[in-house]
């Protein structure tokens, strides 16, 4: 008898870890994923930032652009000379990317 009872607890102690085991192999998959979705969210995070900063600077450029007055002529002047500054920034970009 006393040898039975020693089995069914062993049974039951073996079924016991199986379940822990289990549980843990459970929990590992869960903080994986869950590790992987918080890496995604960081880089969508640093894309939006990215895109924000961009969109504060064209913010800012169009405050002092609103703010100067001046003449038609002068106007013109100044998109040609920022368009040109433009194309150069975009070549320097091309070139760093190289």
């Amino acid at each position: 008898m006393p040898s039975e009872k020693l089995y069914r607890e062993f049974q039951n102690l073996e079924r016991k870890v199986q379940l822990l085991v289990n549980e843990n192999k459970r929990l590992r998959e869960e903080l994986s994923q869950s590790e992987s979705k918080n890496h995604i969210l960081r880089s969508k995070m640093e894309d939006q930032q990215a895109h924000l900063s961009t969109f504060q600077d064209q913010i800012k450029m169009n405050k002092i652009v609103n703010n100067m007055v001046v003449s038609e002529k002068e106007s013109a002047e100044l998109r040609v000379q920022i368009d040109g500054y433009l194309k150069q920034i975009d070549k320097c970009i091309a070139h760093l990317a190289e």
